[in-house]
């Protein structure tokens, strides 16, 4: 079992009397996280398995029942419910059981979406349950090479001894950071992607009945993924997949609580007001991306064009950490064509930063974002991350960063 960030404060919480929910995509390491923290719970369901979720979804009272049979002792019951959102009525069960009796079970709950439990109404336990978030390999879970320090404003500290093994920049855009694949032989890491991009997501939607015409779909999932890291363009998705506006809307919408899906703003706060706030879209995982758009994971499908892939692996790793430690992430695109892409909102300042394909970076890689420096008073320091071989000052401000950095 390799550490993960949230390990330590999640095994601190789970010992609060909450309800503990715990969200995250299938692949991040849910399950395995909670079988290290919880090794045995007094009762535990898996609602993927078909036999046990037409069980519970036949007879709702059974969990009631199953939970009231343990007996009373000092210490709470672990009742583990894995892809919860497959029995929406167990919320209520749980908010029951909960209100009557809050220390003598300790509900952990886990889901891979929220869409059937935004559509369904599901009671997602306001006020009795605390929401955690598992989110694929960080740079603290999975290092670059021993020794990089962490030197952009978005810091974690790192996740413990045990580590996922290190990778290269190259391995990360190809196959991404998710733990299943990545602890998997290289030769097999393509063909699970591409399985996870079709049979997983063909299930989970099919199951929940989201989609109509899972051909449209298809076609609108390649799309949206070869187009991931761009900005938001409803009406030529629209135009390209075959399908109407508000469907586009819906689909994006979906992916989103399937936890596929990054929005990141356009931020709007510039007192020029010129700027525009369409919001940029990215796939969560950059080997996710490849497969969901028909390409096959590997270094010769990063190496075709380098630039953007990895402009949305930074983008994915900082909006990673910030839903671990708070803040947002925006970016800047002004009327006038000038553009930063990100820009980190944290602790009441904001930290622009720019990505650049280059082992050489220059004064001019620097310049929008010394321009932002120069506009808003709340800022930090200005970054651009690239593939230099150590931190430069580019302009008073603004440091060029090894990815290795970040």
């Amino acid at each position: 079992m390799f550490d993960r960030y949230i390990s330590a404060a999640l095994k601190k919480k789970l010992a609060k009397p909450f309800v503990h929910i715990l969200f995250g995509a299938r692949q991040t390491g849910k399950s395995s996280l909670v079988r290290a923290l919880v090794p045995s719970p007094s009762l535990a369901y898996d609602f993927s398995n078909p036999t046990e979720r037409t069980r519970l979804l036949a007879d709702p009272g059974a969990f009631v029942r199953e939970c009231e049979a343990l007996k009373k002792r000092p210490g709470a019951h672990f009742v583990v419910v894995d892809e919860a959102q497959n029995v929406p009525s167990i919320f209520d069960a749980v908010q029951h059981l909960y209100d009557r009796e809050k220390t003598r079970w300790r509900f952990v709950m886990l889901g891979s979406s929220a869409r059937k439990l935004r559509l369904t109404g599901a009671n997602l336990l306001t006020g009795r349950a605390l929401l955690h978030r598992l989110m694929p390999l960080v740079l603290a879970e999975r290092p670059a090479k021993p020794g990089a320090e962490c030197l952009s404003p978005v810091v974690l500290q790192a996740a413990g001894k045990n580590r996922f093994p290190a990778a290269d920049l190259i391995e990360r855009l190809s196959y991404g950071e998710l733990p299943g694949v990545v602890t998997l032989p290289e030769e097999d890491r393509a063909d699970i992607l591409q399985s996870y991009a079709t049979i997983y997501l063909e299930e989970e939607i099919r199951r929940e009945g989201l989609v109509k015409d899972w051909g449209a779909f298809v076609n609108f999932l390649r799309l949206a993924a070869a187009e991931s890291g761009g900005e938001l363009n409803y009406a030529a998705i629209s135009r390209q997949a075959g399908i109407s506006l508000p469907t586009v809307k819906s689909h994006y919408q979906l992916l989103e609580d399937m936890f596929i899906g990054i929005r990141v703003p356009g931020w709007s706060g510039s007192p020029r007001k010129s700027l525009v706030s369409n919001p940029k879209f990215l796939i969560f995982d950059t080997g996710v991306r490849h497969a969901a758009a028909g390409l096959r994971p590997g270094p010769e499908t990063v190496m075709a064009n380098p630039g953007p892939i990895f402009e949305q692996w930074v983008g994915i790793e900082l909006w990673k950490r910030l839903q671990y430690l708070g803040g947002t992430l925006h970016h800047v695109r002004s009327k006038d064509g000038r553009e930063i892409d990100y820009l980190v909102e944290m602790n009441g300042k904001l930290f622009p930063i720019e990505v650049k394909w280059t082992d050489r970076p220059s004064r001019s890689d620097a310049r929008h974002v010394a321009a932002f420096l120069a506009d808003h008073s709340r800022t930090g320091e200005g970054f651009v991350i690239c593939r230099c071989a150590r931190p430069q000052l580019l302009c008073p401000g603004v440091t060029a960063l090894p990815w290795q950095n970040l």
